[in-house]
């Protein structure tokens, strides 16, 4: 039977070059988005994303799962409001609890399972990113302690923290042609942004079967980015 893998913001952008990778790797893909996804649901919302969830797993347990869907706020400390902080739990770090709440019993029962967070390089501190510099750190914290409790049973449970990737929305931001888009590509030790390709290899290796004793860690795929900024 044909190994299936849950991707979250599957639509578009990097859940889309992770869904393609893992169809190229073998694995029949059940992406959920708002839009695009082979489920629709807005995953902010817990009644929604319970209900895809489990029309998802309708058809049996699902072994592997990536939590990618999210967003973004920017605004300084002074000016982020409660409703964004709200907002970035909802969309970041809750989907990814109720995701891994409806997968992990089945996964429990093979004993085997894995589970990828994508987090972000600004959990490590960025400007103008309160809400989703927390609710970033929040994944990794939450990665850490799920790598302890579901280890025993087979499944493991990693992180991929993307540094600047070319996606639309990152060029809406910073167009090409723009002097601090350039200022950024500069600041990158590889001197070129990542794509969404780059997230996606590194997705693929911790779902493999063969990454088993790889459990609790968070892979920065940032060009060198984060050197100098992630401990040890």
């Amino acid at each position: 039977m044909t190994e299936r893998v849950l991707i979250t913001g599957g639509g578009a952008g990097i859940g889309a070059a992770i869904a393609e990778r893992c169809r190229r790797e073998g694995y029949e893909t059940v992406t959920v988005d708002l839009h695009h996804g082979d489920l629709a649901a807005d995953l902010s919302d817990p009644d929604q994303a319970r209900a895809a969830f489990k029309e998802a797993t309708a058809r049996g347990p699902i072994h592997r799962l990536v939590n990618n869907v999210g967003s973004i706020d920017v605004a300084s400390i002074e000016d982020l409001t409660l409703d964004q902080l709200d907002h970035a739990v909802g969309i970041n770090v809750r989907p990814a609890v109720l995701a891994a709440q409806a997968l992990v019993p089945g996964m429990k029962e093979r004993r085997f399972g894995r589970i990828v967070n994508v987090a972000s390089r600004a959990a490590l501190g960025k400007e103008g990113r309160t809400t989703y510099s927390i609710a970033k750190a929040g994944v990794l914290g939450m990665t850490r302690t799920w790598a302890l409790e579901l280890g025993r049973h087979g499944i493991t449970v990693n992180a991929v923290g993307p540094g600047p990737i070319r996606t639309s929305l990152f060029d809406a931001a910073n167009p090409p042609e723009a002097p601090e888009t350039q200022r950024i590509i500069d600041s990158i030790p590889v001197k070129r942004m990542g794509e969404p390709a780059d997230i996606a290899h590194s997705v693929a290796h911790f779902l493999d079967t063969r990454a088993g004793f790889v459990t609790g860690q968070t892979l920065y795929v940032c060009g060198g980015k984060t050197v100098g900024l992630a401990a040890l």
